[in-house]
C-alpha cells in the first residue's frame, strides 16, 4: 500500500463531489461504494447539483447531501453569494477528506480549491496541469490521449489511487416499496392492470443532440405492437409536446399510456425496475436501468462514447458518422444523423431480441 494510501486510509469523514448531472451521480455510486466499504462507520457526504441531489433517498452509500449548483458546471444559478457560502459549509462539517469526481473535459481545480479553502486536508480528483498543495495526491488525467475510459471505469480507477476498491461495482439506487404503492394507483387511473411486463419508452433528453426523432420513436413502437406489449411513455412535464407528437403518430390500436408528468423519480425508477425492457435516448433513465438491472435498448448518440450502459443486458444502436465525438448538445450538422440514421425496424428488432433473450435467462 502507498504512502497516500495508507493515509487515506484514516479518513472518516468524506466528501464526495460531483456536481453535473443526474446520470453521472449514477455512473459514480460504484466508486462512492468503493469509499464507504473501505472502512467500517465511514461517514459519506454527496455534495451534488439540484440535478443530482435528487437521488439521495435512494443511494444507500450516501449518509448526508450538500446541494450546491457551481459557478463553474453549466446550470441555472446566478449571482456568487452561494460560491462565497459554501466556503464556510465545508468548513464547519470539518471532513478528513474529498473526492471530486469529473469528467475527463471538466476541470476539477475550482473544486479542489473550494476544498482546500475549506481546510479539508486530503483531497482527491484528476488533474492534466500540476495542482501542488490543492491535490493529495495527484493523479495525472490523461483522457483523451490515452484512450477514453467508461465513466464508471474513470471514478473506480480515481479512488483505487488511494486504496479504496470493491466487488460490487453495479450502478446503485434503492427502490422503495411506498413509490410502488403510488405507482400501482397511477397505473390503475391509467387503466395499466398488469404488474409489470410492460416495455417503457423515454423519448426526451436534456440535450438536443441525443434525442432519436419522434416519427422513428413512433414508427418503432408500432412495429412492437405484434408483442402484444403495453408500452408507458415517459418524460418531464416540458417535453410533453414531444410525447403527445410521438403517440399521435403511433399506429392507430397500439396501446401506449402517456406518462408524462405523472411519476416523481422513486415512481419512475420502480416502473423501469418493474418493465421488461426501456427504450430510450441516452439519458438519466439508461442509468437507473442499469442499477435495477432492466435490460436497454439504448438510442445512442455518438456525442461522447463513454456514457453506455453498465452492467446490465443491452443494445447499443447509433448510425457511424465522420463527426462523431463531437461533444456537443445540438449537433452542428443540424441533422442528429448518429441517431436518425438508426432505422425504426433496427430498434424495434432490437428490442425484440433482447427481450427474447432476457426471458430466457429468467
Amino acid at each position: 500500500m502507498t504512502t497516500s494510501a495508507m493515509d487515506w486510509s484514516k479518513a472518516q469523514n468524506i466528501l464526495c463531489v460531483r456536481l453535473d448531472n443526474m446520470g453521472d451521480v449514477l455512473m459514480t455510486t460504484p466508486a462512492i461504494r468503493a469509499i464507504k466499504t473501505a472502512r467500517a462507520q465511514r461517514h459519506l457526504t454527496l455534495m451534488a447539483s439540484a440535478s443530482g441531489a435528487v437521488l439521495r433517498p435512494h443511494l444507500t452509500e450516501v449518509d448526508d447531501l450538500i446541494v450546491y449548483d457551481a459557478a463553474w458546471v453549466k446550470n441555472d444559478s446566478s449571482g456568487n453569494e452561494a460560491d462565497r457560502a459554501i466556503i464556510d459549509t465545508l468548513a464547519a462539517r470539518q471532513f478528513d477528506a474529498a473526492v471530486i469526481f469529473t469528467v475527463f473535459s471538466q476541470s476539477a481545480l475550482p473544486a479542489a480549491l473550494m476544498c482546500h479553502l475549506a481546510g479539508i486536508p486530503r483531497i482527491l480528483a484528476h488533474a492534466r496541469e500540476n495542482p501542488y498543495r490543492l491535490l493529495n495526491p495527484w493523479v495525472r488525467d490523461t483522457e483523451p490521449q490515452s484512450g477514453i475510459r467508461h465513466e464508471v471505469q474513470r471514478q473506480l480507477d480515481l479512488v483505487a489511487a488511494v486504496g479504496m476498491a470493491c466487488g460490487n461495482t453495479q450502478l446503485s439506487f434503492q427502490t422503495r416499496e411506498a413509490d410502488r404503492l403510488a405507482l400501482r394507483a397511477i397505473l390503475r387511473r391509467h387503466e395499466v392492470d398488469a404488474p409489470g411486463g410492460w416495455i417503457v419508452a423515454h423519448c426526451g433528453a436534456t440535450a438536443e443532440s441525443r434525442r432519436y426523432g419522434a416519427a422513428g420513436f413512433a414508427r418503432a413502437l408500432s412495429l412492437l405492437q405484434q408483442q402484444g406489449r403495453t408500452v408507458l411513455l415517459t418524460g418531464t412535464e416540458a417535453e410533453r409536446g414531444l410525447i403527445q407528437s410521438i403517440r399521435g403518430r403511433c399506429a392507430p390500436g397500439l396501446a401506449v399510456v402517456d406518462l408524462t408528468g405523472c411519476l416523481s423519480l422513486g415512481q419512475f425508477a420502480c416502473l423501469i425496475e418493474d418493465a421488461d425492457l426501456l427504450i430510450s435516448n441516452n439519458t438519466g433513465p439508461v442509468h437507473i436501468a442499469a442499477a435495477v438491472q432492466t435490460p436497454v435498448v439504448d438510442l445512442y448518440a455518438l456525442t461522447n462514447p463513454q456514457h453506455t450502459p453498465w452492467q446490465v443486458a443491452h443494445r447499443l444502436l447509433s448510425h457511424d458518422v465522420p463527426c462523431k465525438y463531437c461533444y456537443r448538445s445540438v449537433c452542428p450538422q443540424g441533422d442528429n444523423a448518429c441517431l436518425n440514421g438508426v432505422a425504426p425496424e433496427a430498434v424495434a428488432r432490437a428490442a425484440c431480441e433482447l427481450l427474447e433473450e432476457t426471458a430466457c435467462t429468467l
